[in-house]
Protein backbone atom coordinates (compact mmCIF):
# COMPACT_ATOMS: atom_id res chain seq x y z
CA UNK A 1 0.00 0.00 0.00
CA UNK A 2 3.12 2.59 0.86
CA UNK A 3 4.47 1.61 -2.13
CA UNK A 4 1.21 2.08 -4.77
CA UNK A 5 0.47 5.54 -2.38
CA UNK A 6 4.14 6.71 -3.35
CA UNK A 7 3.73 6.17 -6.59
CA UNK A 8 0.85 7.60 -7.17
CA UNK A 9 2.17 11.38 -5.01
CA UNK A 10 5.14 10.66 -8.09
CA UNK A 11 2.74 10.88 -10.85
CA UNK A 12 1.14 14.08 -9.11
CA UNK A 13 4.18 15.95 -8.17
CA UNK A 14 5.46 14.97 -11.89
CA UNK A 15 2.41 16.44 -13.51
CA UNK A 16 2.60 19.60 -11.27
CA UNK A 17 6.32 20.04 -12.40
CA UNK A 18 4.75 19.40 -16.13
CA UNK A 19 2.44 22.26 -15.65
CA UNK A 20 4.70 24.36 -13.87
CA UNK A 21 7.15 24.35 -17.04
CA UNK A 22 3.80 24.60 -19.51
CA UNK A 23 2.52 27.90 -17.93
CA UNK A 24 5.69 29.76 -18.15
CA UNK A 25 6.35 28.81 -21.66
CA UNK A 26 2.55 29.49 -22.26
CA UNK A 27 1.78 32.35 -19.54
CA UNK A 28 -2.46 32.11 -18.80
CA UNK A 29 -4.02 35.08 -19.64
CA UNK A 30 -4.61 36.21 -15.70
CA UNK A 31 -0.94 35.83 -14.12
CA UNK A 32 -2.48 33.81 -10.86
CA UNK A 33 -3.02 31.04 -12.68
CA UNK A 34 0.12 30.34 -13.87
CA UNK A 35 0.44 29.51 -9.62
CA UNK A 36 -3.01 27.98 -9.31
CA UNK A 37 -2.74 25.07 -12.11
CA UNK A 38 0.75 23.15 -10.63
CA UNK A 39 -1.27 23.59 -7.36
CA UNK A 40 -4.07 21.91 -8.38
CA UNK A 41 -2.48 18.98 -9.89
CA UNK A 42 -1.10 17.90 -6.67
CA UNK A 43 -4.69 16.54 -5.95
CA UNK A 44 -6.42 16.22 -9.64
CA UNK A 45 -3.09 14.46 -10.52
CA UNK A 46 -3.41 13.24 -14.35
CA UNK A 47 -7.19 14.15 -14.58
CA UNK A 48 -6.55 18.01 -13.77
CA UNK A 49 -3.98 17.61 -16.55
CA UNK A 50 -5.59 15.88 -19.42
CA UNK A 51 -8.52 19.12 -18.47
CA UNK A 52 -5.44 21.54 -18.00
CA UNK A 53 -4.28 20.39 -21.29
CA UNK A 54 -7.42 20.41 -23.15
CA UNK A 55 -9.77 23.53 -21.02
CA UNK A 56 -7.52 25.13 -19.47
CA UNK A 57 -3.88 25.72 -21.20
CA UNK A 58 -3.59 29.44 -22.72
CA UNK A 59 -3.01 27.81 -25.94
CA UNK A 60 -6.66 27.11 -25.66
CA UNK A 61 -9.43 29.44 -27.99
CA UNK A 62 -12.26 28.86 -25.28
CA UNK A 63 -13.96 26.74 -23.14
CA UNK A 64 -17.49 26.08 -22.21
CA UNK A 65 -19.89 27.07 -18.96
CA UNK A 66 -19.31 23.75 -17.14
CA UNK A 67 -15.61 23.90 -17.96
CA UNK A 68 -15.53 27.51 -16.74
CA UNK A 69 -16.79 26.70 -13.52
CA UNK A 70 -14.37 23.40 -13.26
CA UNK A 71 -11.81 26.25 -13.89
CA UNK A 72 -13.26 28.59 -11.26
CA UNK A 73 -13.45 25.85 -8.44
CA UNK A 74 -10.10 24.53 -9.00
CA UNK A 75 -8.78 28.41 -8.65
CA UNK A 76 -10.63 28.39 -5.37
CA UNK A 77 -9.15 24.60 -4.37
CA UNK A 78 -5.56 25.61 -4.96
CA UNK A 79 -5.47 27.82 -2.38
CA UNK A 80 -6.67 25.23 -0.27
CA UNK A 81 -4.35 22.20 -1.37
CA UNK A 82 -1.40 25.02 -0.20
CA UNK A 83 -2.90 25.44 2.82
CA UNK A 84 -3.13 21.82 3.64
CA UNK A 85 0.08 21.41 2.78
CA UNK A 86 1.71 24.57 4.93
CA UNK A 87 -0.86 23.93 7.81
CA UNK A 88 -0.28 20.04 7.76
CA UNK A 89 3.74 19.99 7.67
CA UNK A 90 3.48 23.55 10.10
CA UNK A 91 2.12 21.56 12.69
CA UNK A 92 4.58 18.70 12.38
CA UNK A 93 7.65 21.11 12.51
CA UNK A 94 6.10 23.30 15.06
CA UNK A 95 3.82 21.59 17.58
CA UNK A 96 2.53 24.08 19.51
CA UNK A 97 0.85 25.71 17.00
CA UNK A 98 -1.58 22.97 18.33
CA UNK A 99 -2.19 25.08 21.42
CA UNK A 100 -2.60 28.78 19.91
CA UNK A 101 -5.88 26.56 18.01
CA UNK A 102 -7.26 24.86 20.88
CA UNK A 103 -5.25 21.38 21.26
CA UNK A 104 -5.14 20.11 24.87
CA UNK A 105 -7.61 22.59 26.10
CA UNK A 106 -11.07 21.89 23.83
CA UNK A 107 -10.28 19.05 22.46
CA UNK A 108 -7.35 16.57 22.48
CA UNK A 109 -7.21 14.87 19.39
CA UNK A 110 -3.95 16.72 16.98
CA UNK A 111 -6.31 15.86 13.55
CA UNK A 112 -8.44 18.38 14.85
CA UNK A 113 -5.84 20.81 15.56
CA UNK A 114 -4.60 20.62 11.56
CA UNK A 115 -8.03 20.97 9.85
CA UNK A 116 -8.22 24.61 11.91
CA UNK A 117 -4.59 25.72 10.91
CA UNK A 118 -5.01 24.60 7.29
CA UNK A 119 -8.53 26.59 6.98
CA UNK A 120 -7.12 29.53 8.23
CA UNK A 121 -4.25 29.59 6.19
CA UNK A 122 -6.29 27.56 2.90
CA UNK A 123 -9.22 30.87 3.62
CA UNK A 124 -5.99 33.71 3.61
CA UNK A 125 -4.07 32.23 0.36
CA UNK A 126 -7.64 31.24 -1.86
CA UNK A 127 -8.43 35.30 -0.62
CA UNK A 128 -5.05 36.85 -1.96
CA UNK A 129 -5.56 34.60 -5.25
CA UNK A 130 -9.09 35.42 -5.84
CA UNK A 131 -7.78 39.16 -5.21
CA UNK A 132 -5.29 39.02 -7.73
CA UNK A 133 -7.80 37.67 -10.08
CA UNK A 134 -10.83 39.98 -9.78
CA UNK A 135 -9.09 43.55 -8.91
CA UNK A 136 -7.74 43.30 -12.30
CA UNK A 137 -10.59 42.46 -13.67
CA UNK A 138 -12.58 44.72 -12.42
CA UNK A 139 -10.10 47.57 -12.01
CA UNK A 140 -10.85 47.96 -8.55
CA UNK A 141 -8.65 49.64 -5.69
CA UNK A 142 -7.27 47.46 -3.14
CA UNK A 143 -9.88 47.88 -0.66
CA UNK A 144 -12.79 47.67 -2.87
CA UNK A 145 -10.46 44.61 -4.50
CA UNK A 146 -10.69 42.45 -0.98
CA UNK A 147 -14.18 43.10 -0.66
CA UNK A 148 -14.74 41.13 -3.70
CA UNK A 149 -12.61 38.65 -3.10
CA UNK A 150 -13.99 37.77 -0.32
CA UNK A 151 -17.28 37.86 -1.13
CA UNK A 152 -16.06 35.76 -4.36
CA UNK A 153 -14.18 33.21 -2.43
CA UNK A 154 -16.06 33.27 1.35
CA UNK A 155 -18.42 30.70 0.83
CA UNK A 156 -16.55 28.71 -2.09
CA UNK A 157 -13.68 27.97 0.11
CA UNK A 158 -15.78 27.16 3.26
CA UNK A 159 -17.84 24.35 0.69
CA UNK A 160 -14.39 23.09 -0.41
CA UNK A 161 -13.28 23.00 3.15
CA UNK A 162 -16.53 21.39 4.59
CA UNK A 163 -16.47 18.36 1.89
CA UNK A 164 -12.25 17.77 2.36
CA UNK A 165 -13.39 17.25 5.82
CA UNK A 166 -16.21 15.54 5.39
CA UNK A 167 -14.43 13.23 2.93
CA UNK A 168 -11.38 13.04 5.33
CA UNK A 169 -13.23 12.26 8.90
CA UNK A 170 -14.74 8.97 7.34
CA UNK A 171 -11.45 7.44 5.85
CA UNK A 172 -9.59 8.32 8.81
CA UNK A 173 -12.39 7.73 11.23
CA UNK A 174 -13.72 4.90 9.24
CA UNK A 175 -12.26 3.48 6.04
CA UNK A 176 -8.33 3.24 6.87
CA UNK A 177 -8.94 2.01 10.27
CA UNK A 178 -10.78 -0.78 8.83
CA UNK A 179 -8.85 -1.46 5.57
CA UNK A 180 -4.93 -0.60 7.56
CA UNK A 181 -5.75 -1.17 11.23
CA UNK A 182 -5.65 2.30 12.28
CA UNK A 183 -5.21 5.99 10.76
CA UNK A 184 -2.72 7.15 8.94
CA UNK A 185 -0.13 10.07 9.78
CA UNK A 186 0.87 13.19 8.08
CA UNK A 187 4.46 12.05 6.99
CA UNK A 188 3.19 8.90 4.86
CA UNK A 189 2.43 8.86 1.34
CA UNK A 190 -0.82 7.01 2.34
CA UNK A 191 -2.13 10.45 4.42
CA UNK A 192 -1.21 12.21 1.26
CA UNK A 193 -3.45 10.03 -1.23
CA UNK A 194 -6.25 10.11 1.55
CA UNK A 195 -5.73 13.98 1.36
CA UNK A 196 -5.87 14.17 -2.67
CA UNK A 197 -9.10 11.91 -2.47
CA UNK A 198 -10.57 14.27 -0.10
CA UNK A 199 -9.69 17.33 -1.86
CA UNK A 200 -11.37 15.84 -4.64
CA UNK A 201 -14.41 15.30 -2.70
CA UNK A 202 -13.73 19.38 -2.18
CA UNK A 203 -14.33 20.10 -5.51
CA UNK A 204 -17.41 18.21 -6.00
CA UNK A 205 -18.94 20.16 -3.24
CA UNK A 206 -17.89 23.50 -3.78
CA UNK A 207 -18.35 23.30 -7.60
CA UNK A 208 -22.12 24.38 -7.42
CA UNK A 209 -21.05 27.27 -4.69
CA UNK A 210 -18.97 28.30 -7.45
CA UNK A 211 -22.21 28.03 -10.46
CA UNK A 212 -24.16 30.21 -7.88
CA UNK A 213 -21.42 32.66 -7.20
CA UNK A 214 -21.00 33.18 -10.82
CA UNK A 215 -24.88 33.46 -11.72
CA UNK A 216 -25.16 35.97 -8.87
CA UNK A 217 -22.10 37.88 -9.95
CA UNK A 218 -20.54 37.83 -7.10
CA UNK A 219 -17.50 35.78 -8.88
CA UNK A 220 -15.81 36.18 -12.06
CA UNK A 221 -16.30 33.54 -14.54
CA UNK A 222 -12.91 32.15 -15.92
Amino acid sequence: MTAVCAVLLVVAVGCALVVAVDVVRHPPHMRVMALVWPLTMLFGSVVWLVFYLRRGRATVGGHGRWAGTAIDTSHCGAGCALGDLVGEFGLVAFPALGTLVGLGTLYQDRMFAGWIIDFVIAFVVGIAFQYAAIAPMRELGWRDGLVAALKADTLSITAWQVGMYGAMAVLQFALLPAVLGGRVGVLTPEFWVAMQVAMVAGFVCSYPMNALLVRKGLKEAM
